[in-house]
């Protein structure tokens, strides 16, 4: 069960090689968290990941779970919410792409929105009965300032984001009252392995200070969490700019 500060004792991660997770789960075991199932494609990267949590004192277990294969979500996600209450689900996976090479080959641009969307979709579907049936638990979606408003640079990344985004905000609202409670976490640019190599955008940030934000939106009990939080006023203004204006803009 959470403590009286919102934060769990338990914890599955969806996408359980993402740093961005890594950073938040470490972050909760600090405070309380005790159980973790990292959840990812079986990997040497996914049993070192789980190896560094247990040596911060948390019992932690890893589950085979492919975003791309909807059809097991159910039976392997299942596995881990009947081994007893799950207080928390960070959804992370997520699939950047290459937005040159995914406008030439439709099939690579295809694979992001399943990733992104369609495998999300599905995971949170399942994850997010499983919550409301044990009565209590909140479902954390990673998101994007990307899907804010679609840009030439990474449209089709940002679309799936979009979907995504609109898709948790929607389950959100059909949650409310029953003791489950749904976060989306907006970041802008994180210095992470999945961004190496590309420009840095203003207001970049940290997969640990996305970490602390979450925590805090916990306390809070958060709908929307923005990271860092002047993105918040930087996408309004940007959201409603011309788009004869917007399309001049290096972004």
């Amino acid at each position: 069960m959470k403590d009286a500060f919102g934060l769990p004792q338990s914890l599955l991660v969806l996408g359980g090689t993402s740093e961005i997770a890594l950073a938040t789960a470490r972050r909760l075991i600090a405070r309380r968290t005790r159980t973790v199932w990292l959840a990812g494609r079986p990997s040497p990267a996914l049993e070192e990941a789980a190896g560094q949590l247990r040596g911060l004192g948390a019992d932690v277990h890893t589950v085979a779970f492919d975003a791309l294969d909807p059809a097991a979500h159910e039976a392997v996600l299942g596995k881990v919410f009947a081994e007893g209450d799950v207080d928390m689900v960070l959804l992370a996976f997520g699939l950047l792409g290459d937005q040159a090479r995914d406008e030439r080959e439709p099939e690579a641009a295809v694979r992001v929105a399943q990733t992104n969307y369609t495998g999300a979709v599905s995971a949170g579907l399942v994850c997010a009965r499983a919550l409301q049936s044990q009565g209590h638990g909140s479902l954390v979606v990673m998101s994007s300032v990307a899907g804010e408003r679609a840009r030439r640079a990474n449209f089709i990344y940002g679309s799936s984001k979009a979907g995504l985004d609109a898709f948790a905000q929607g389950l959100g609202d059909a949650l409310h009252g029953t003791g489950v409670h749904v976060m989306v976490v907006r970041p802008g640019f994180v210095r992470t392995r999945m961004t190496a190599g590309l420009p840095e955008a203003p207001l970049a940030t940290t997969p640990e200070a996305v970490a602390a934000a979450v925590e805090l939106g916990l306390r809070r009990r958060s709908e929307t969490v923005w990271v860092p939080g002047t993105l918040r006023v930087v996408m309004a203004a940007l959201r409603h700019l011309p788009r004869s204006l917007f399309r001049r803009l290096p972004v």
